[in-house]
């Protein structure tokens, strides 16, 4: 049975003239085919053997993503050498650690600046025995030598393929290894999920992309899309992501939570603003579905949810481009209410959950059934999951780590028994649909003993406050809970929300006092990690004092509301 490689390389010469990638500048496409691709990668490995690098050696990867990046990135993988892809918007000093952990022999970027920001970080040995090396300089290098075979070195499924860094919530980042057996079983369970979404059509899936490669679910959807028919359209600008996707015109494509919510956002401020019909249409429409979906629509549902289909749905569809399948959803809880609204809209929202640890995915609604807001799909093929000690997520399978690179202590943490422990707590129902609930190191033990997850709180009450940037919730080792916002607020209303919250909740898990911080939390300061999750350590320490004026102030209302009772 071929391995990922092999199944690439072959579909790449079959697709010769076709189109396989496409990057966006502005309103045009540079188009890369299948063909021209491969005459990249000749010119990659033709490089990479005058170097005498052997098989297992390691080489970094820095720089945003390109067709030039993928094809670096397939010469590397057919050549034997372990891939390092390194996040091109990190800090120096961060990338430079994970530079100084693996050691590669060769950092290939686009970038000479950012190389050299890098490598001026890094100790002098590293400098003299290995070599920073732009793109241009090996893909723009004239050979007369017979170049490489047109297809990939024999691998083994033990072999290592890559090391990718997780972010680090809590600690250092660490490099992730994964192997040949990994990455190819993944690729058999995405291709198998896609086939359900896709169906049986003539055209090649249509797909656009915005994510890093250096994330592990990104790689995952590059190599997917590289081993089926697929047209994969690259962001260029950010800023102008949503003319991107109009332009890309996509069946579907890979989000993390945030920007979901910030459409759903815009939407909502927009039509905020219409007049007075649109926005009556808009409520009515928006809860005529609402009862529909759950089987309590009556005759004037019927009506008012065709209008709003027609006059307002659709038109908010229509930026999603007229071939949207369904947009594919990782890295974060998605909130069920923004899952519901592109619901209505007529897109399915498939959640995924996954690590890096388990080659990006565990989970991925099946596109067959109608997707449980809230949830995360079921188990993909291959792959058990259970739950152990205080709700804990542990996963078993081919597409499980051998281990962390050059930590044998963090391995044996989490591999025990054949199981990963993932560090994550989740529940999942009959239909075996699996539910994210946090993170076990997460978990706040108040003095009384009691054991509270932060993060469902903190979602309930991001639901009651939409302007909240982030909220993150305090209180270990100390009596009660606390909260700490970012965002446009007013303490009026954060106070509202308040009450409302805690009116749901037990005594010990009620928020008593809140703070509205005026400082960011963001990747650049190192409160988030570059995917926008929260460094909650960092942040109990950045803002120590805040949290202790919060406690002071709380127990002074305690005691002054008792001495006057």
């Amino acid at each position: 049975m071929p391995n990922f490689i092999e199944d690439i390389f072959a579909l790449l010469k079959r697709a010769d003239s076709r189109v396989v990638l496409r990057e966006i500048h502005g309103e045009q496409f540079v188009s890369v085919s299948g063909r021209e691709l491969l005459e990249q990668v000749a010119r990659v490995r033709a490089y990479l053997r005058r170097t005498a690098l052997q098989p297992g050696e390691r080489c970094a990867l820095l720089a945003p993503n390109s067709a030039r990046w993928v094809a670096f990135n397939l010469a590397l993988l057919a050549e034997g050498i372990i891939v390092v892809p390194l996040y091109a918007r990190q800090a120096p000093a961060e990338l430079a650690a994970m530079v100084k952990d693996c050691l590669p022999q060769f950092l290939f970027t686009s970038d000479a600046g950012l190389g050299e920001a890098v490598a001026k970080a890094l100790p002098p040995q590293w400098s003299s025995a290995r070599r920073l090396v732009l793109f241009d300089e090996v893909l723009q290098e004239q050979s007369s030598e017979t170049p490489p075979p047109d297809q990939p070195n024999p691998r083994n499924d033990a072999d290592l393929v890559t090391i990718i860094y997780t972010s680090g919530t809590s600690g250092e980042p660490k490099g992730v290894c994964l192997n040949v057996g990994n990455v190819t079983h993944m690729l058999s369970c995405t291709r198998e999920r896609l086939d359900l979404l896709m169906g049986t059509t003539h055209e090649p899936d249509r797909v656009f992309h915005y994510g890093p490669f250096s994330f592990a679910a990104s790689w995952i959807l590059l190599l997917t899309c590289l081993s089926r028919e697929s047209v994969l359209t690259l962001s260029t600008d950010l800023t102008r992501i949503a003319d991107e996707i109009r332009l890309a015109s996509p069946h579907y494509f890979l989000n993390v939570p945030t920007l979901l919510e910030r459409v759903r956002r815009a939407v909502e401020e927009n039509l905020s603003k219409r007049n007075a019909i649109i926005r009556s249409l808009y409520t009515k429409a928006r809860d005529a579905w609402a009862r529909t979906h759950v089987g309590r629509g009556g005759p004037s549902d019927a009506f008012w949810l065709s209008l709003g289909r027609r006059l307002i749905f659709a038109k908010i569809k229509e930026r999603f481009g007229p071939n949207i399948r369904a947009l594919i959803c990782g890295s974060a809880p998605l909130a069920p209410e923004t899952q519901q609204f592109f619901l209505m809209l007529g897109i399915s929202v498939l959640q995924a959950y996954g690590l890096t640890e388990t080659t990006a995915i565990c989970t991925l609604d099946d596109p067959r059934v109608p997707v449980e807001p809230g949830y995360v799909g079921t188990s993909v093929s291959g792959i058990e999951m259970k739950t152990a000690d205080n709700e804990e997520i542990v996963v078993r399978g081919p597409n499980i780590f051998p281990g962390y690179w050059n930590r044998p202590e963090e391995t044996a943490r989490v591999l025990q028994d054949g199981w990963f422990h993932t560090g994550d707590q989740g529940e999942v129902n009959v239909r075996g649909n699996w539910r994210i609930i946090g993170r076990i190191k997460n978990l706040i033990v108040l003095n009384s003993g009691h054991k509270i997850t932060p993060e469902p709180i903190e979602e309930k009450l991001a639901r009651l406050l939409p302007s909240a940037q982030q909220i993150v919730i305090v209180g270990n080792g100390r009596g009660f809970l606390c909260a700490l916002l970012t965002g446009p607020l007013e303490h009026a209303a954060v106070q509202t929300a308040l009450d409302t919250l805690n009116g749901e909740l037990p005594h010990y898990r009620q928020i008593r006092n809140f703070t509205i911080l005026t400082d960011s939390l963001t990747p650049e300061n190192g409160l988030l990690t570059v995917m926008g999750k929260l460094r909650r350590s960092a942040i109990n320490a950045r803002f120590a004092s805040e949290i202790q004026a919060m406690y002071v102030e709380a127990l002074e209302s305690k005691a002054a509301a008792g001495s006057k009772a």
